[in-house]
């Protein structure tokens, strides 16, 4: 079981072998990629491709697992990382005319979503810089 990072406030959802190709699953994912989570709700469920439902139930996995895991607020979540990778291909054979058999690729894909809170980083960076202070004031010599 990996640990979890402190300083790296994320929230991700993982789906793996679903059965569509990862050129149609790109063609929306980087529709949505970077967006905020309300916004790219409205797109997903707006647009006509078969791809999107998948996606939108990721999605929303991944805002389960943000509020959950790290209490961020759904409504300022947005889209870090989406990713889509190539998965396993099922190949099968149809069965055509005088006894030969007809090949039949299958197509997989493996999704990736991340979601950082804005919230969360506008204060990480104000912390930073605080931090950054202290270091200078300790480290000058009187």
């Amino acid at each position: 079981m990996r640990k979890k990072n402190p300083y790296r406030r994320e929230a991700y959802a993982f789906g793996q072998h679903i059965s569509l190709s990862t050129y149609k699953a790109r063609r929306v994912i980087d529709q949505i990629r970077g967006g905020s989570y309300e916004p790219t709700l409205m797109i997903l469920e707006l647009m006509p491709y078969r791809v999107c439902y998948p996606i939108l139930r990721l999605l929303y996995s991944a805002a389960a697992n943000a509020s959950h895991n790290w209490d961020f607020k759904k409504t300022s979540l947005f889209i870090n990382k989406a990713e889509v990778s190539k998965g396993t291909t099922v190949k099968k054979l149809k069965p055509r005319a005088r006894g030969r058999g007809y090949p039949i690729k299958r197509t997989t894909c493996h999704i990736k979503i991340v979601l950082q809170d804005l919230e969360y980083d506008q204060n990480k960076e104000y912390l930073f810089c605080l931090k950054k202070m202290y270091e200078k004031k300790r480290n000058t010599k009187i």
